[in-house]
């Protein structure tokens, strides 16, 4: 219960948000606006308020040293939940919550759990989303297994900042070196330890040399690295940072660029202080000459949400049945979207404003339903956004001093040349601005005051059918609220009839969320015959009809029946539009299955492509086997279906994550596109993984002390392996708006490549090697490349850097097959490098029909040596000081299969000179 109740408020605030939640802003060198957030289920602690004061500051003076003087935390706010006890140095949020965290303090993802880890799933060198710290680190009970808090939010802002990567792996703890030696990995190879096997039974613990599996030639699957406890080492920390001597990252100089870690394997070999000399925060800063100042916390608590909407009732509202559309969308916020407790207030506009609600808080369906009768029922006048917003002011003064924080859902459908003066007024105020827009005329200048007050930014075009203003208005829940007050959208759809009177569809309905349960039907003419049943086949209540809105609903009482719901929809006048939408509230305990969306960017010039993220969870763990698809709608109401994947390929950056992802190249004009993402399952086929997050700090079971292993505490194992099977599932989520610029009206031109192969590997059979891939596409990951090129080189940095000075493969009867899918290729490697090299290494390019080529692919490597096991002769013994309460049992983690050892009978040739004008041949 407990556990469950830690994901219920985790997951809400690690959904998405928007291409960049963060406010974090660098200047004169100082990050200001970071924003620590503690979780609501964070039993209430002063002494966590000091600790995470100390844990930044410490970091702060680590950072600046560890970037060579560079960096630093100037000011940080920390963010105290709502039902933790007032006090006055505790001030009123302005623009901070905790979609826009950086670091969350909150319960760990399973008991035992409280790595430290950053949430990461985009390429190297891009930021991440946010850092998640458990209390009990926080408060200092882990660090004999982290290292000091400091120190370790340094390695964790590395990931988040700068989108560095782990330099360990605990799926390749050892890899076969040029050394020919079985080297654990990690950077830099200066940190020195000992390779060996523990095994504790009946609290008595032996230490083993490690045997090497006949297969891998590697060690075997129960050999961990134990490092000296004492070492004169400086780097990395982003291996392990809690090894006292660590205070640098590693460099060209001495990075370890043969080691299998995802620092190699996402930023293409580079060290992870080249990742950072090359980020926009280095290039615009120098180091300091002198000390950094101290860092400035300020104390903010969570507090009653107060929202005022405002309007557009101009002129522009009176065509597309807009009007109409907007109090049905508006409705629908003010029934099942806001939360109990919320203030709310009502402002509509023309060319002057007109104040329809003072602010009322939301105790009962009766504050409701007064809200709902201010809404506008004529469109007519000018246009004014500024008065609108004005009004919206002294509406919220009215009832509250301070409105730092206080919301304005602001709708606008014309432009507004004027809107630009009360911008500085709005930026001031404290208020945050959430823009809705309707139609592809609705003023852009509104834009920057959601980016600069850290609002939203909703679009709905004017095609009724594809529901674009409720979805607008479902995605405006409380950044700061819980999920048992929120609304989960099963169902958004619309059809345009014209000779089909009939709309039909299913909802499903699963255990975890179907309390009240809310069906919505719309239309533009005349009220259609509604019929719904449950998963019975029963015929289930009646609907309230309103007439004048033009919508009908029905709310299931208490818990729906878990299954499948039958709709159908009878059109009574041709044409018709009719749109159903379902929504309902958690109904359990256990996490509720929950999807985020979001884009890589919230601009784009053609023809830069966007990349379009999805994120399936149950509560923190992620969601797989899922279909999820991405709706992508222009200004005039144009919608592309796009299949996201979770595939690790192309716009993917890690296999089954949750995160499913896609690229986006089909502009069909300039302006606002919307996206509304899609996703199901069905039972049996999808999976919930409980495996360890990525990018997180190195735990250490045990260190080498005067030659001998002493250990701690053991790591909870947390079913790290496995997986449950789910039962059906259906969501749909707003993801937001993103611009798009420079769209040519005619375009014969292919301006597209295929996308990068991030997943080549190759394994040795025999005297050939084997390769696969996952299949590119003729425009990045859609369609089909027209060819591959395979080079091969004994230099890694020959073949990465040089790539077409290799030698090439023959790849004639390599053809290419659809995107996606799973791509095998073998070779003999005949003239593959000197005869000095220990390795191959491996690369490749795909070539489209337009003859555009992909970036190069990722190196694969296969080792022309069998690596020779650690020299030091067996010292099993059996170490009375070690016990199964004070000793890890797995460490770092299990040996993945390693690349199997190429047959020795390979004659290495001399490269030729001009290798690149040569192929091999079989």
């Amino acid at each position: 219960m407990g556990l469950f109740r830690s994901c219920l408020y985790l997951s809400v605030f690690y959904m998405l948000q928007g291409s960049n939640a963060s406010l974090v802003q660098l200047a004169h060198n100082g990050y200001e606006d970071i924003i620590v957030a503690i979780n609501p289920l964070v039993l209430e602690d002063e002494k966590l308020i000091q600790q995470i004061k100390d844990m930044v500051t410490t970091a702060s003076t680590y950072l600046f040293e560890a970037t060579e003087k560079r960096f630093f935390f100037r000011k940080v706010s920390i963010l105290i939940p709502e039902n933790w006890t007032d006090n006055p140095q505790y001030r009123r949020p302005r623009h901070e919550s905790y979609q826009h965290a950086d670091i969350l303090v909150a319960p760990p993802t399973h008991p035992g759990r409280d790595e430290p880890y950053t949430r990461h799933f985009k390429d190297c060198g891009e930021k991440g989303e946010f850092i998640h710290l458990t209390p009990d680190f926080v408060l200092g009970k882990k660090t004999a297994e982290y290292g000091p808090s400091g120190k370790v939010l340094v390695h964790e802002w590395a990931h988040l900042r700068w989108g560095v990567f782990d330099e360990y792996n605990e799926d390749e703890p050892f890899y076969a070196a040029t050394s020919t030696k079985v080297e654990a990995t990690r950077c830099s190879t200066g940190i020195t330890g000992q390779n060996r096997v523990l095994h504790c039974v009946g609290g008595s613990c032996v230490t083993k040399r490690c045997r090497v599996d006949p297969q891998t030639k590697l060690y075997e699957k129960d050999c961990q690295f134990f490092p000296n406890k004492v070492q004169t080492e400086k780097a990395s920390i982003m291996f392990m940072q809690n090894i006292d001597s660590i205070s640098e990252f590693c460099t060209a100089k001495n990075h370890n660029q043969e080691a299998p870690n995802l620092q190699n394997k996402k930023c293409n070999f580079r060290s992870t202080w080249e990742v950072i000399s090359n980020s926009e925060d280095f290039q615009k800063t120098a180091p300091m000459i002198v000390s950094p100042p101290a860092t400035a916390f300020s104390l903010l608590k969570i507090s009653q949400r107060i929202v005022c909407l405002v309007l557009d009732k101009s002129e522009n509202m009176a065509i597309h049945n807009r009007l109409h559309r907007m109090n049905q969308a508006a409705k629908y916020f003010l029934l099942q979207t806001i939360e109990n407790g919320s203030w709310v207030g009502v402002v509509a506009f023309d060319s002057m404003a007109h104040i329809k609600s003072k602010l009322i808080q939301i105790t009962s369906s009766n504050e409701r339903r007064k809200l709902i009768e201010s809404l506008p029922t004529e469109a007519s006048g000018g246009i004014s956004i500024c008065s609108g917003i004005k009004s919206a002011f002294q509406v919220l003064r009215e009832r509250f001093s301070q409105i730092d924080g206080a919301e304005i859902v602001l709708l606008v459908a014309g432009k507004d040349s004027t809107v630009r003066n009360c911008m500085d007024e709005v930026i001031q105020s404290g208020v945050i601005i959430h823009l809705i827009a309707l139609g592809p005329d609705a003023e852009g200048a509104v834009t920057e005051m959601c980016t600069k007050t850290g609002g939203s930014h909703q679009f709905a075009s004017d095609n009724a059918q594809n529901s674009g203003l409720v979805h607008a208005f479902g995605a405006l829940a409380a950044g700061n609220t819980d999920l048992s007050q929120q609304a989960f959208q099963r169902e958004s759809k619309g059809l345009a009839l014209t000779s089909d009177p009939w709309m039909n569809g299913t909802v499903v309905i699963d255990s975890t969320v179907g309390k009240e349960t809310f069906f919505l039907v719309t239309w533009n003419q005349r009220v259609p015959r509604i019929s719904l049943w449950d998963p019975n086949g029963t015929l289930v209540g009646k609907f309230t009809v309103d007439i004048n809105s033009k919508m009908a609903h029905l709310t299931i009482p208490g818990i729906a029946k878990v299954g499948v719901w039958t709709y159908s929809l009878q059109a009574k006048a041709t044409p018709e539009v009719l749109t159903m939408t379902v929504t309902s509230h958690m109904s359990s305990s256990a996490p509720p299955i929950t999807v985020s969306a979001k884009m890589k960017k919230e601009r784009s010039s053609f023809p830069s492509p966007i990349v379009v993220y999805a994120e399936v969870q149950q509560g923190l763990l992620p969601l797989l086997g899922a279909n999820v698809t991405a709706f992508i709608e222009s200004a005039h109401g144009q919608v592309e279906v796009l299949e996201l994947l979770d595939n690790g390929a192309g716009a993917d950056s890690f296999k089954n994550d949750g995160v499913y992802s896609r690229y986006f190249t089909a502009y069909k004009e300039n302006g606002r596109y919307s996206l509304k993402i899609r996703a199901h399952g069905e039972a049996n086929s999808v999976t919930r993984s409980s495996r360890h997050p990525l990018n997180r700090a190195l735990y250490t079971p045990a260190w080498v002390v005067d030659g001998k292993i002493e250990g701690r505490l053991p790591r909870s194992a947390g079913n790290e392996a496995t997986q449950t099977t789910l039962e059906s599932f259906s969501r749909t989520v707003s993801g937001g708006v993103f611009v798009v610029s420079n769209v040519p009206k005619v375009s014969s031109l292919d301006m597209y490549p295929p996308s990068q192969i991030t997943d080549l590997a190759a394994q040795p059979d025999g005297d050939q090697i084997t390769l696969t891939w996952t299949a590119p596409g003729d425009d990045f990951d859609s369609g089909k490349v027209e060819q591959y090129i395979i080079r091969i080189s004994g230099s890694l940095l020959d073949l990465r850097d040089n790539f077409d000075n290799a030698l090439q493969v023959n790849t004639t009867e390599l053809l290419p097959s659809e995107a996606n899918a799973k791509e095998t290729f073998a070779f003999k490697p005949g003239n593959a490098a000197d005869e000095n090299a220990t390795y191959i290494y491996i690369a490749m390019q795909s070539v489209d029909k337009s003859n555009l080529t992909s970036k190069v692919s990722n190196v694969a490597q296969v080792p022309l040596f069998v690596p020779q096991a650690d020299a030091v002769p067996d010292d099993s013994h059996h170490n009375t000081k070690l016990s199964i309460s004070t000793l890890v049992l797995s460490g770092i983690g299990s040996v993945a299969v390693a690349t199997i050892i190429l047959s020795t009978t390979i004659h290495i040739l001399k490269k030729k000179k001009h290798a690149s004008e040569s192929e091999t041949e079989f």
